[in-house]
């Protein structure tokens, strides 16, 4: 093989691994979009949580609204009205407690959102939110971050952070 034909293979390889990274770095970063919620609206909803939902772009949480009392709120169908809020990477959220063996069914949790603009009952975590875990009953007072423990707050509309370690 000569010194031409070397270079020119070594040069289609970093070519095409060079092609490779970029691709996969857009896929990374765009495996979608929030302009599917709408961020001129927040709405804080209390709930039971009935399902956890790990993945590793974006954890889910679906839950029943509840009142002041703590019962289930019921819709025109006579059904409980259900929310679900989607979360950062598992693995992240994992990191900062929010992990299935710490939210289970029956935990009752607050959260702000930034909901679909489709009008259906799920939302982003909002700008400046927090998701505020209660136990298995609402306190006196409702599920707040003075009575429950917050486990993320929203940076950036998307992004979370761990700000209070439990029991603190």
């Amino acid at each position: 093989m000569t010194f031409e034909n070397r270079i020119g293979i070594r040069w289609v390889g970093a070519a095409t691994a060079l092609v490779l990274g970029a691709v996969q770095a857009g896929t990374a970063f765009a495996h979608h979009s929030f302009a599917m919620y709408d961020q001129s609206k927040q709405e804080t909803m209390t709930g039971k949580l009935t399902r956890f939902i790990p993945g590793a772009n974006h954890a889910q949480l679906i839950f029943e609204i509840v009142g002041e009392d703590g019962k289930t709120q019921l819709g025109p169908d006579g059904k409980a009205i259900l929310w679900g809020i989607e979360l950062g990477p598992a693995a992240t959220i994992a990191q900062q407690g929010v992990t299935v063996e710490a939210f289970q069914p029956g935990t009752v949790i607050t959260v702000t959102l930034n909901p679909l603009r489709n009008g259906k009952n799920f939302g982003a975590m909002a700008s400046g939110a927090r998701l505020i875990k209660c136990g298995m009953a609402i306190p006196t007072g409702g599920c707040t971050d003075k009575t429950g423990e917050i486990f993320l707050q929203s940076r950036d509309g998307f992004g979370t952070q761990r700000v209070q370690q439990p029991g603190q």
